[in-house]
């Protein structure tokens, strides 16, 4: 099994879903959402399921992206719904996978989180970022910031 390391951030909390894990009824845009992505103007990160585009958001603004990611598949899907940044860790590796996951921000019950990862392969239901991409959410992002993923 592999060995988490480095640092970590935060401490564990509770995400909230606003739809079961994986429940396409949460793809309807947000009640006052932010100009051009499907989130509202409450979320921090912003994650589009249906065209793999994220943002970071700032009081109803755009602060980067459109950026693209890699995400689930049938198999291992990212959970909809609407989350909490749970906690960080910059050198991670997946206990379960024994792979590196740098930059992590952890959001989603099960270990789901942004990460820098590798574009042409899925994930286990994470949102895998390139590098340049998880260094900024992990640098924006803190714990308790809100995540919605549709």
């Amino acid at each position: 099994m592999a060995v988490a390391a480095a640092v970590l951030v935060g401490a564990a909390g509770a995400g909230v879903a606003s739809a079961a894990p994986g429940d396409p009824t949460d793809t309807v845009m947000s009640a006052n959402p932010v100009a051009g992505t499907p989130c509202s103007v409450t979320a921090k990160a912003c994650v589009e399921l249906a065209t793999h585009t994220a943002w970071l958001l700032s009081e109803g603004r755009i602060v980067r992206g459109p950026v693209s990611f890699a995400d689930g598949d049938v198999a291992a899907p990212t959970p909809r719904g609407t989350y909490k940044v749970e906690w960080k860790a910059q050198h991670w590796v997946s206990r379960e996978y024994g792979t590196p996951m740098p930059n992590s921000v952890f959001f989603a019950p099960g270990g789901i989180s942004f990460h820098e990862g590798r574009q042409d392969t899925p994930s286990a239901g994470c949102v895998k970022l390139t590098a340049a991409d998880a260094q900024a959410w992990f640098g924006y992002l803190q714990v308790g910031d809100q995540v919605q993923v549709r």
